[in-house]
């Protein structure tokens, strides 16, 4: 990898913006889900069932 003291000013300014943004960045903190599915995620595995019904996305 190259040294950031080889990098031109602007990609080492740019380097070190990018650093304060993750560094100031937070986790959305989301609210709880009432009444909602148990385990896995369904949108993410591609899928729905509710019952024993499924229903491909």
């Amino acid at each position: 990898m190259t040294d950031r003291k080889d990098l031109p000013p602007e990609a080492q300014r740019a380097l070190a913006e990018a650093e304060a943004r993750r560094k100031a960045a937070t986790a959305e903190e989301l609210p709880k889900e009432l009444g909602g599915r148990d385990g896995p995620e369904p949108v993410r595995y591609g899928d729905w069932e509710k019952k024993g019904l499924a229903v491909d996305f």
